[in-house]
């Protein structure tokens, strides 16, 4: 049945998949000896016939014409999320922990590097989770704490000779004291202003990294940094040992992502993390209600840039080389996506978004010519039709910026 709606539908479509052409052509079809049309209109029509066919699978839905099929679908789904709901949390944790533990005996080299990158940026995600999604405070600089961590190890170990274990509270303290410095200037802003202050914040640092050379070693980086080390029980005695295994430094990381969780869900469920959202929904209410709102927000910068110096410190262990180009803006903008993809606000949305933006690309390595440019199309469609992210925040109202 054809509607002014439905022609509308298909004509946004049609403009929509000539746009796609002349986005994608340029990418496949300008080549060094000549232009070429066949491959990048071949990749166009499967792309095409894919979105038709979505469409029309829409359309109907919409129309009803698919209830006879999906109404027992989603009853069967409905039967299970209930029978799922019955099970006890700690059973789905428990099951969730032992597939985390026999993963990297399970897996190959190359699943243990992905499996690393994912954990170090779910413990990034959460981090910034607690400036963005908990407070509310739109923060564009946030891998300068990242780097703060990472630089602050590699300085100790290998001047110093210091252990990891050792370093790590270190570097969440020196990240924790760079958070206040660039928080305090920014505690009156709000919005866009806010979020300039922040990006310049970042680029600050990671300038001052790449020009201190007496202290950073500029460009050139820092070399010889030492893996995390252990005592092993052998031969009827303690062996010191050095983590240097990407198995090993999986189960470091994984321990640091697992705290990092537990700890950002207790700060959620405080009396702090209520603070923090009370700035975040409204900070002249929250102001006027006896919260001390300058405080609350320099103290979220504060603990976000705690959780960003502890993931900055294993990088650079585990890495054993840090430089300046680790620390770009294009990282603070993934880690926020990741946020805000994933859901603001939300654990279980952070844990997502570093899977959707770290290992899916990773799983379509295949089609490394357009991969990123597919995936993210998948991701502006995902946010229109998901604006709040895969797994939505429980807690999440609208900040008094956005309804003005």
């Amino acid at each position: 049945m054809t509607t002014p709606a439905s022609r509308k539908l298909w004509l946004g479509y049609g403009l929509a998949m000539i746009w796609l052409f002349v986005l994608l052509w340029p990418l496949m079809g300008i080549k060094p000896e000549g232009l070429e049309f066949a491959e990048s209109f071949a990749v166009w029509a499967r792309v095409a016939a894919a979105a038709a066919i979505l469409l029309a699978f829409w359309q109907a839905k919409q129309h009803g014409f698919l209830d006879a099929a999906l109404l027992p679908a989603q009853a069967a789904s409905a039967l299970l999320a209930r029978a799922a709901g019955r099970v006890p949390t700690w059973i789905w944790l428990a099951l969730l922990a032992a597939a985390m533990v026999v993963f990297p005996f399970l897996t190959e080299r190359y699943a243990h590097d992905v499996a690393i990158s994912v954990l170090v940026y779910i413990c990034l995600g959460l981090g910034l989770n607690v400036v963005v999604g908990l407070a509310g405070l739109l923060d564009l600089g946030y891998i300068a704490f990242y780097g703060v961590g990472a630089y602050t190890y590699a300085l100790l170990s290998v001047h110093y000779g210091l252990s990891f274990w050792l370093c790590l509270p270190i570097s969440g303290a020196f990240s924790a004291l760079a958070g206040c410095i660039i928080g305090y200037p920014t505690l009156r802003m709000r919005g866009d202003y806010l979020a300039i202050v922040t990006l310049g914040f970042g680029e600050i640092v990671r300038i001052v990294l790449n020009n201190w050379m007496k202290l950073t070693n500029g460009p050139n980086g820092i070399l010889g940094i030492k893996t995390p080390d252990a005592y092993w029980w052998k031969d009827g005695a303690f062996t010191h040992i050095w983590l240097s295994s990407l198995e090993q430094l999986y189960f470091v990381v994984l321990g640091l992502a697992v705290s990092t969780v537990v700890a950002v869900y207790r700060l959620n469920h405080s009396r702090i993390g209520r603070a923090f959202e009370a700035v975040r929904e409204d900070q002249t209410a929250a102001e006027l209600m006896g919260v001390n709102t300058l405080g609350i927000k320099l103290l979220a910068y504060a603990l976000g840039a705690v959780l960003g110096g502890l993931a900055g410190a294993f990088f650079a262990a585990r890495m054993r080389f840090v430089s300046p180009e680790s620390f770009t803006f294009i990282e603070s903008a993934m880690v926020l996506a990741m946020v805000v993809l994933g859901g603001m606000g939300s654990i279980p949305g952070v844990v997502l978004g570093a899977l959707a933006l770290v290992a899916l690309p990773e799983a379509f390595r295949g089609f490394e010519l357009y991969r990123m440019f597919v995936f993210g199309g998948v991701m502006a469609v995902m946010m229109l039709f998901r604006p709040k992210g895969l797994w939505p925040a429980k807690r999440m109202g609208a900040r008094s910026e956005e309804r003005d």
